[in-house]
């Protein structure tokens, strides 16, 4: 690893990244989504921050004692700094403690890192091993390159829009989570790993860059298989499947319940459960084609079946009968299902202001170097002097690059 910046070893994170120096010079989703996805497998992620903080900051409501959940939630496991890039003496900090880094991960508009002397070309001819990756709208080639990304828009440009929704002639919705912000988080994750074992190879770093709109596109597999196949775009099709039936949510007595019945074996288990398996020679469904071409039928013709009952008592059934089945859940139930929190998914932590948190926890898991979620948001500045103190800079340094507004620590501090 390269660089003087040194972690005590007591606060050095766990996890298969153990070791690894990530500065984050990004906001709002996509950079700091990958940053914590980074931080939760151990590496060391240090969020600079503006003097005002990551526009995170200021998405209220809701906020716990006056801190933005949606920041706390974005932020965790990383260490903080805030400084004032408009001054020399806070870029030159910067420029040193990218120089002891092995990854930045920046999400700016276009343009905006080169103005600061922060491009790729310049770090580089710093550090020849940095993995400088690069989130933005539409990545940094192709005649969208200069544009500002929302994940909004991604989804409408990437054609997620175009199949969510209740059906045909309904109004373009776009999928309840900004998954296109998410989704680019997890794949520059991805690529900074896969540019790190390239590094651990040959010593070489290089350039990551992928956007919202790829991420949107991505999610588009079974509905592109179908456009290149047919020449015909897909449409919504509320929670139905684009290839199989019956692949959707039903109603039942007290709400809803999504059934996997999407092969032929779980079709006849489905049937058998229902009583309703003079279905199976109707000519309309008897395999998955004509159960498509009549999905509206179909529907209409088990739902009579699904109705009496309440969604527990089908879940009763259908797991004895061995078909794959569940309830549609609201956040807080998600949040309290027994098999999310065996599986680690909700995670308490203390934060120094909001008290008592709970974050989402990390989604893979390790057997021999697990990730773990141990470290509440930072406040703004939080870690300023402790991490300036670590590239070297003495107390008095540190205190004139306070006074003079270049760095930002907490009041009182």
């Amino acid at each position: 690893m390269a660089g003087p910046l040194t972690v005590p070893a007591a606060a050095r994170p766990r996890g298969p990244l153990a070791g690894l120096r990530v500065i984050e010079l990004s906001h709002i989703m996509a950079g700091p989504a990958c940053g914590m996805m980074l931080a939760d497998m151990g590496a060391e992620v240090i969020k600079v921050e503006k003097p005002g903080g990551d526009d995170t900051r200021r998405s209220l409501p809701p906020d716990v004692n006056g801190e933005s959940a949606a920041y706390m939630m974005m932020n965790r496991n990383k260490r903080g700094i805030a400084l004032n890039l408009k001054d020399p003496a806070a870029l030159e900090v910067l420029h040193k403690l990218i120089r002891g880094a092995d990854v930045v991960i920046e999400n700016y508009r276009q343009g905006t890192m080169e103005k600061l002397g922060l491009g790729y070309e310049t770090l580089r001819a710093e550090n020849p091993a940095l993995v400088y990756c690069s989130l933005s709208g539409f990545g940094r080639s192709g005649p969208y390159a200069a544009r500002g990304g929302f994940d909004l828009i991604a989804q409408g440009m990437s054609g997620l829009m175009s199949i969510t929704g209740e059906g045909p002639g309904r109004p373009p919705v776009k999928v309840g989570a900004p998954v296109t912000d998410i989704t680019a988080g997890i794949l520059a994750a991805m690529g900074v790993v896969a540019a790190y074992v390239h590094r651990l190879q040959t010593g070489e770093g290089q350039m990551v860059d992928t956007s919202l709109l790829e991420a949107g596109i991505i999610h588009t597999y079974w509905q592109s298989a179908i456009a290149f196949a047919t020449g015909v775009s897909p449409g919504p099709m509320g929670s139905a499947h684009p290839l199989n039936a019956p692949y959707q949510a039903f109603r039942t007595a007290d709400g809803w319940i999504n059934i996997g019945a999407a092969n032929q074996t779980n079709w006849l288990r489905l049937l058998k459960a229902i009583g309703a398996e003079e279905l199976a020679e109707d000519p309309r469904f008897r395999e998955n084609a004509g159960r498509m071409a009549h999905l509206a039928e179909l529907e209409a013709e088990l739902t009579p079946h699904l109705e009496p009952r309440t969604t527990a008592a089908w879940l009763e059934v259908f797991e004895a009968a061995g078909l794959p089945a569940g309830p549609v859940l609201s956040t807080r139930e998600m949040h309290a299902d027994p098999h999310v929190r065996a599986r680690d998914m909700v995670v308490p932590l203390d934060h120094p202001k909001a008290g008592r948190t709970h974050a989402i926890g990390f989604p893979v898991k390790f057997s021999e170097t697990p990730g773990a979620v141990t470290r509440p948001a930072p406040l703004l500045g939080q870690h300023t002097r402790e991490v300036l103190a670590e590239i070297g800079l003495m107390d008095d340094e540190i205190d004139r690059l306070v006074a003079q507004g270049a760095a930002i620590v907490p009041e009182g501090s």
